[in-house]
């Protein structure tokens, strides 16, 4: 169901810690892309994320506030050199304080990137107060154009009103918007129409490999659709040629088609796993600091936040929590076992 387990790091897990204000590990890597999930809701229930009922209601006074939300981001870019932020879900345009959210952490970091993830549904009638807000730009979850698998793969029939929301982001220069899209056996026939549509509308597309993070927990690597497959699929139709990253740090690897200037990307985060240079750090719905998508270790933020902590008290919880993440997913690894949280849960 996504009930995380938290296993909290102990004070001797830094002790050998170099004096470092940003968020630094082990292995080299320092954090400066921050994804805070703001609702654990949804108006969609998409398979590869969510339960058919929906994940567990987390109660209103765990979520963080629009203050709260705020307050962190505030530490995170000044403190801790956090320089791109995202807010996620669930979906985030369900909270009905978003607006209210973002135009407190824009006002908190002026100059910062603050992007979301969505599902767009809703996001025509509230573009225009997000971007006034300080919203830069939108990542838009969208796995096929053919609305029947729509309404299979998310157990809603809403695509009409996923397509309004991306015109309306486009309107309102939510740009570049980009669409997200997760490889799986049942859309992999319709990946070049995708393609197609984007192309037509100016959005970047980005296919993700599935990762094992559904709340159903049947995801297999062996009917998994891996980058390779796609790349034969998509260029039956399209001509590609590979640019691959221009930033190390970057999940997607790019293509361009047809000559450019547009390109399709692919994020193979099983197959072609890019652990070694990721960059990103999490916070959950309720205030905890997450390292890795796959790791079930969780720092609270929020009683820190509560409990009359400074910032810089919360930003050295912080920089332990990143401090001890983990060299990568370990999904090849034998008795690899997924995370208790789903990716709903998590936040994207």
């Amino acid at each position: 169901m996504g009930i995380p387990t938290l296993r909290l790091s102990t004070p001797s897990a830094t002790d050998d810690r170099p004096d470092e204000p940003l968020l630094l590990d082990r292995f080299g890597r320092v954090a400066r892309d921050l994804r805070i999930s703001i609702t654990e809701k949804c108006s969609l229930r998409c398979t590869y994320c969510m339960p058919a009922e929906g994940l567990p209601a987390i109660a209103p006074e765990k979520l963080l506030s629009a203050a709260e939300i705020a307050r962190v981001v505030g530490i995170a870019v000044h403190r801790l050199g956090i320089q791109d932020v995202r807010f996620t879900g669930g979906e985030p345009l369900v909270r009905r304080d978003l607006v209210d959210i973002v135009a407190r952490c824009s006002a908190a970091a002026p100059g910062v990137s603050m992007a979301m993830t969505t599902n767009a549904i809703g996001l025509d009638r509230r573009a225009r107060s997000l971007a006034e807000a300080g919203l830069t730009r939108v990542n838009v979850s969208l796995d096929t154009v053919d609305r029947r698998h729509f309404e299979t793969l998310t157990r809603r029939d809403r695509l009409p009103a996923v397509m309004a929301g991306i015109d309306g982001a486009l309107a309102e220069g939510l740009s570049p918007v980009k669409i997200n899209a997760v490889l799986m056996p049942e859309t992999l026939h319709g990946a070049t129409d995708l393609l197609a549509w984007c192309l037509d509308r100016g959005v970047r597309l980005r296919f993700i490999e599935q990762m094992p993070l559904d709340a159903d927990h049947e995801w297999d690597r062996s009917s998994m659709v891996d980058a390779e497959t796609l790349l034969d699929v998509l260029g039956r139709r399209f001509d590609l040629t590979e640019v691959g990253r221009d930033d190390p740090s970057a999940p997607a690897e790019e293509w361009e088609v047809d000559g450019g200037p547009s390109t399709v990307g692919i994020i193979a985060s099983v197959t072609r796993s890019f652990c070694s240079d990721c960059d990103r750090t999490r916070l959950t719905a309720e205030g905890t600091v997450r390292s890795c998508l796959f790791s079930d270790t969780e720092t609270d933020i929020r009683g820190a936040l509560r409990g009359g902590a400074t910032d810089e008290e919360i930003a050295d919880l912080w920089r332990g929590a990143m401090w001890n993440k983990w060299a990568g997913h370990g999904i090849d690894a034998e008795g690899f076992e997924p995370p208790a949280r789903s990716m709903g849960a998590i936040g994207g």
